[in-house]
């Protein structure tokens, strides 16, 4: 296991960032609108029946989790896979599998199921995930390091490239190859290496200005820990991950539950 700074959170608090970032659609503030089963954009083809066009951003959020399933069952030795055990595996029904495979093309035959390298390929296109995405990451402190040292992204289509931070103590140490960069060469570092998506691991109080800094440089998407709304202008695309939020959120099923006095 790779050694963490003293102090650092658990890797496992930042496992979910590989799968927020595989459902963020880089340089773009909507979901996409067509896009061929072979994974490439296609600007003629005709609007969905069913959206005009426009894919609920959910269904996009759920691409990520049929890449990983497909994917798990491809390792496995499984070749063919149908909906209703696809669906089995993902906890939807196969109704909505086929569903939100449809704005995308067809795939599988009746009667055979889905070839599941194929299927994890063509999502993993249309996901963008075909290719390699460096990331600037705002914030170095145990969060931040924590993120730059998760070995997830060594599997995933997402490569830590910048490192910035605001304590001239964090300046200049050393993580995984990168040198830590003082937060007002943000914009600069950003533009100068085309970085598209932005990493936001800074207490609510800086957020705001680290993703104006990171949007001026060029980034696109955003992937924010912190726990305040960002304001961003049209395409510009936010993720929010906030573990207390999610925790206050499953505590309302569990109010019902407190045996009485």
């Amino acid at each position: 296991m790779m050694a963490k700074a003293p102090g650092d959170v658990d890797l496992q608090d930042v496992a979910v960032a590989d799968q927020a970032l595989s459902a963020t659609p880089p340089g773009n503030g909507r979901a996409p609108t067509h896009r061929q089963h072979n994974g490439h954009r296609s600007s003629s083809d005709a609007p969905h029946a069913h959206t005009g066009g426009v894919i609920p951003d959910i269904v996009i959020r759920r691409l990520p989790v049929y890449v990983r399933t497909l994917r798990a069952l491809r390792d496995r030795g499984v070749h063919s896979v149908s909906s209703d055990e696809l669906a089995d595996h993902i906890g939807v029904t196969a109704a909505q599998i086929r569903r939100d495979l449809s704005y995308f093309g067809k795939f599988g035959k009746q009667g055979k199921g889905y070839d599941t390298e194929f299927l994890a390929g063509a999502i993993a296109g249309i996901l963008g995930l075909d290719r390699q995405w460096d990331v600037a990451l705002a914030g170095f402190g145990n969060l931040g390091r924590a993120i730059a040292q998760y070995r997830g992204f060594g599997s995933s289509s997402f490569n830590i490239a910048a490192v910035f931070d605001r304590n001239a103590e964090h300046v200049g140490q050393e993580i995984s190859g990168l040198t830590v960069l003082p937060e007002e060469a943000i914009t600069e570092v950003v533009r100068e290496h085309g970085i598209r998506i932005g990493i936001v691991a800074v207490p609510a109080g800086l957020a705001q200005r680290v993703a104006d800094q990171m949007v001026a440089g060029g980034v696109r998407a955003l992937l924010n820990y912190a726990p305040v709304v960002l304001k961003v202008p049209p395409g510009v695309t936010t993720r929010e991950i906030d573990p207390v939020s999610a925790l206050q959120s499953m505590t309302y099923y569990l109010t019902g539950e407190e045996p009485a006095e």
